[in-house]
């Protein structure tokens, strides 16, 4: 599933080019254009090969919904994308001077093959369903909110933002329904993904570095703040993500521990191990993207 359209490209090259990928700053969706017409399977080439046979997909999402073809990067749909776009993401994220040798080579070429669109003949038998996804996720904790009794809420206007601004956007809606419904304990439920660029030498992934950006901001209230990925691992980590609460800042005081510090380095995964709030799941075995859930109560 990992062969290169080119044969120049070696496995540590390619390795080293999805690192860059996975801590550049990139969306879900610039970072799969980019794996895509790298890859001799990906962004329908798969169809290529077995067509004309009836393809049908079965899939498991881990991307947001608008962008089916990206599950997996697509190797039985159509892609939309084009080497043009690999260039502009490349220029964006100034991963050009960064890349193997052997990957850089091939951005600067010209006339490459393109993947293949919509309208293919190679798609003619194709039918995809979707069996699980982070909608799915999202209606069963509103539902076991409903269960309990609790009031909850869902908002997923913050999907694939920086998680420092997604971490302002939902904790100031959380104030929001605090202030319409007093008293009350609330629950607001967010899902998809943040970006969360690699900017230190640390440990740690997206989800830890949402709830430490939350610690000072719901320091001495009664806001509690969780974030896991639903495959079980966060980042380079081996924890799924952490938890929050108003007392957290001050627990980490006592220890010495200066939250901006350990997110300067990219470091949330030992800042969160000291405080004993990691999230272990182990692997889940499925990916529908991350899970945040925000809590006031009182």
């Amino acid at each position: 599933m990992e062969k290169p359209l080119q044969s120049t490209i070696t496995l540590q090259d390619l390795r080293r080019f999805y690192e860059l990928l996975v801590t550049c700053g990139a969306s879900i969706e610039e970072m799969n254009i980019l794996r895509k017409h790298y890859s001799a399977v990906k962004g329908g080439r798969l169809a290529l090969r077995a067509s004309p046979a009836l393809q049908i997909t079965l899939y498991v999402s881990d991307v947001p919904e608008r962008l089916s073809s990206t599950v997996a990067s697509g190797p039985t749909m159509p892609d939309e994308s084009t080497w043009a776009d690999c260039r502009r993401i490349a220029a964006q994220y100034d991963l050009l001077p960064k890349l193997p040798g052997s990957v850089r080579a091939v951005l600067e070429q010209h006339g490459l093959p393109e993947t293949p669109k919509s309208g293919h003949p190679a798609f003619n038998r194709s039918r995809y369903y979707c069996l699980l996804s982070n909608r799915d996720a999202v209606q069963n904790l509103l539902q076991l909110a409903s269960v309990r009794g609790i009031r909850a809420g869902f908002d997923g206007g913050c999907d694939e933002w920086h998680f420092q601004r997604a971490a302002d956007y939902l904790l100031a809606r959380l104030d929001t329904l605090r202030r319409q419904f007093p008293g009350e304990p609330l629950l607001l439920f967010s899902g998809g993904e943040l970006s969360s660029p690699v900017k230190g030498n640390g440990q740690g992934g997206r989800n830890q570095a949402f709830v430490l950006d939350c610690v000072p901001k719901i320091a001495g209230q009664c806001v509690a703040v969780l974030s896991a990925g639903t495959d079980g691992i966060d980042g380079n980590s081996p924890v799924a993500g952490a938890i929050a609460d108003g007392e957290s800042a001050a627990r980490a005081e006592s220890l010495g521990l200066n939250p901006d510090e350990f997110l300067a380095r990219a470091d949330s995964y030992r800042f969160f191990e000291r405080l004993g709030d990691t999230i272990m799941t182990g692997s889940t075995g499925t990916n529908v993207r991350d899970l945040r859930i925000l809590l006031a109560y009182c």
